[in-house]
């Protein structure tokens, strides 16, 4: 347990210290993430009441675009430089492999969300840190986003069409995170009560705990072929 715990430490540090010398992950993210709420800002002339029905929305379509780039650069990235077969061949269990860069894009995403929601509450004039629930379904949105995700990255990675192949696998898969915390989040801004809430916190507390079991028991026989 403890070799193993040292082998998932290793690839988080790797990734977050690769990043930190190029920054080039990151900062596509965050670009991305920042021109999509520009244009939904000039293209949405709301007024108060209204952008309370579409924050829920714009906010976790500005998380999965920016999401998709990180999930395929982060996988791109090291098959293009070779590392990808480096660690493969490490003498280490290939599900460290997998939770290690699945948490280095959950840390990834968190950052970029850190950084969107007080821009959005400034464009928008809408205070996002009034409900901490909201912060509980972005978390549980995205640990289920990036669970598939890294999976779907690391299938795609091995194609020719990886940039295009990723989105049509992944969009349909993570469906019922995208639907369950567009619900939750609006539910928490909108006020409702917590029973409204529930079943959509429970879909998502589910979704993740099934789809980070799959991923964790296929992940070795998607990176051998």
């Amino acid at each position: 347990m403890r070799n193993y715990l040292r082998a998932l430490g290793a690839v988080i540090w790797k990734d977050l210290a690769a990043e930190m010398r190029s920054r080039e992950l990151l900062s596509a993210m965050l670009v991305f993430a920042l021109l999509v709420l520009f244009i939904f800002n000039f293209a949405l002339e709301l007024n108060v009441k209204d952008r309370l029905s579409v924050t829920s929305g714009v906010l976790w379509v500005t998380f999965v675009f920016a999401g998709t780039i990180g999930l395929n650069r982060s996988l791109a990235i090291e098959k293009d430089r070779g590392c990808l077969d480096g660690l493969l061949l490490a003498p280490v269990d290939r599900t460290a492999i997998y939770f290690g860069k699945a948490v280095a894009n959950f840390l990834f995403i968190m950052v970029v969300a850190a950084i969107v929601l007080p821009v959005y509450s400034i464009l928008y004039n809408t205070n996002l840190f009034a409900q901490p629930g909201l912060l509980l379904v972005i978390v549980l949105g995205a640990e289920g986003y990036v669970a598939v995700g890294t999976l779907l990255a690391a299938m795609a990675v091995q194609t020719r069409t990886r940039d295009m192949l990723l989105p049509i696998l992944l969009f349909p898969v993570v469906l019922p995170v995208l639907v369950a915390a567009v619900k939750a989040s609006s539910g928490y801004l909108q006020g409702l009560p917590m029973a409204e809430i529930q079943p959509w916190i429970n879909l998502l507390l589910v979704y993740d705990v099934v789809f980070t079991a799959i991923s964790f028991m296929v992940f070795e026989y998607v990176v051998e072929e």
